[in-house]
């Protein structure tokens, strides 16, 4: 698949006064010393950084806007150096109508009040006064964004030696590389729901709307068309990609895994035409036996598609392809799951799938095992057994309201060792800190779709960052 030509750029600056500069020998280089050491730190997070250094006036405050709109930045940080007019950040923002994070970073924890009041120069006290100032404007800005209907976010700590402000900074820019990812995507969707099950149903204007994106939808016949210029050369290089990635069991018939590897074959050669970053499909089969060959077949490839950063969601489940999209975004995979059952005696979720499962965050090596029956579907052939790594892990469900909107709703809990069912599906146990019946409830009560993507470690602060920067609510239940 190609490379995504356009960058995730992340725009800096910072702002002062300019009639201090004139008054406070050598404050204008330390405060612009104080920008570089942010830009260098927030280049290390993955992003272009354009740092247009310290804004002092109204005037390159329009020239700042007008550059982060050609530079097409993603987020801007503002680092708030010492005071500064509200008119130099509003034409700045304003103009590059992208998110806006407040830096409030003082140089240091505080003020050396001995060595300070000990100075014997009160210009020179002033100015060093100045240099840890940068809490004082923000008031003034945050009413000034707040008037203007501009969204801001803050971070407030100090430039050094403070963990925790970097570990926010990077988050937003993860967050912000997970939208610009889904800004770009192109989710295909092929075959049709999976008649009756009402609470799948996506509103595809509604998904583009609020996350951008490409929506191309594709026929099953393609696929089959695709599937049968397959070389036999492709098929066993296919064969051979199945034999290192996955544990086959024994009872798994030559022609099964044959046939699965033709299929796999045609969905890269698929992706690579329609240059797809994630997939959505279900197809129940109407007499054609070419096509149901095709999508019998299609659970160890599309299982090799989610595990390299193309989640495929089955039963045509568009609002789960996006919740594994967003979740494989952050690093975290992204598996396609649902209800197995409940544990009362050890307070646990049992939670899977059938079809394709991100065997990236498997506990182990995944297993391929025939089913000679695909539970409430049509035809037979190769299935995928696997739980999810044990440890924390994160579960995400894109939920549409009945009032139109998207929301992400998130739960963190922990993938546990113990007993799952051995039936050729993903599965997995799952704890929660508010155990499993509250969980259930709580997360039930926010009316998502049966589906859900589960991916590993907690990520909820990124998950609700990204929320923030969509401009959708983000409700966490534990």
């Amino acid at each position: 698949m190609k490379q995504n030509r356009y960058a995730l750029r992340v725009g800096l600056f910072g702002i002062g006064l300019e009639a201090y500069w004139d008054q406070f020998e050598g404050l204008e280089a330390r405060l612009k010393g104080y920008v570089d050491v942010v830009a260098e730190r927030l280049g290390g997070y993955g992003a272009e950084i354009v740092n247009l250094g310290l804004i002092d006036t109204p005037e390159k405050a329009l020239a700042a806007g007008h550059q982060f709109r050609r530079e097409d930045v993603d987020l801007i940080f503002l680092y708030v150096t010492t005071y500064a007019l509200s008119s130099t950040v509003l034409p700045v923002v304003s103009r590059a109508k992208v998110p806006v994070i407040v830096l409030n970073l003082a140089p240091e924890p505080a003020i050396d009040y001995q060595r300070f009041n000990a100075m014997s120069d009160r210009t020179r006290m002033t100015g060093e006064w100045l240099a840890y100032c940068s809490a004082c404007p923000v008031p003034e800005i945050a009413n000034v964004f707040r008037r203007a209907g501009i969204p801001f976010y803050q971070i407030t700590g100090t430039l050094n030696s403070d963990p925790e402000v970097w570990q926010e900074a990077r988050e937003w820019i993860e967050a912000a590389g997970v939208a610009h990812t889904m800004s770009h995507n192109r989710l295909g969707v092929m075959g049709n729901y999976y008649g009756g099950m009402l609470d799948i149903y996506s509103n595809f204007t509604l998904q583009c709307a609020t996350f951008g994106g490409h929506i191309e939808i594709i026929e099953v016949d393609e696929l089959s068309a695709v599937r049968e210029a397959v070389s036999e050369a492709e098929v066993l290089t296919m064969i051979a990609t199945f034999e290192n990635t996955f544990d086959i069991q024994e009872d798994c018939p030559e022609f099964e895994i044959h046939r699965a590897a033709r299929t796999a074959a045609a969905l890269e050669k698929l992706v690579e035409i329609h240059q797809l970053g994630s997939m959505a499909y279900y197809h129940k089969g109407t007499g054609s036996a070419q096509n149901e060959d095709t999508m019998s077949s299609v659970i160890l490839g599309n299982s090799l598609l989610t595990a390299r950063g193309i989640p495929v969601a089955g039963e045509y489940e568009v609002k789960n392809a996006q919740a594994m999209k967003i979740m494989d975004s952050f690093g975290a995979g992204g598996s396609f799951t649902e209800y197995y059952a409940m544990d009362f005696n050890a307070d646990v979720v049992l939670m899977g799938h059938d079809g394709p499962g991100h065997i990236a965050i498997a506990e182990g090596k995944t297993k391929v095992k025939p089913l000679y029956v695909y539970h409430g579907k049509v035809g037979n052939g190769l299935s995928v057994e696997m739980s999810v790594a044990h440890g924390p892990v994160t579960l995400l469900s894109v939920v549409e309201t009945v009032e139109g909107k998207v929301i992400l709703l998130v739960a963190e809990g922990e993938s546990v060792a113990g007993p799952v069912l051995e039936i050729g599906n993903t599965n997995s146990r799952y704890r929660f800190t508010i155990g499993a019946k509250r969980f259930t409830e709580q997360w039930n009560s926010h009316g998502p779709a049966h589906h859900c993507a589960v991916g590993i470690g907690h990520i909820a602060s990124k998950i609700e960052k990204l929320g923030r920067l969509l401009n959708i609510e983000t409700v966490t239940v534990c």
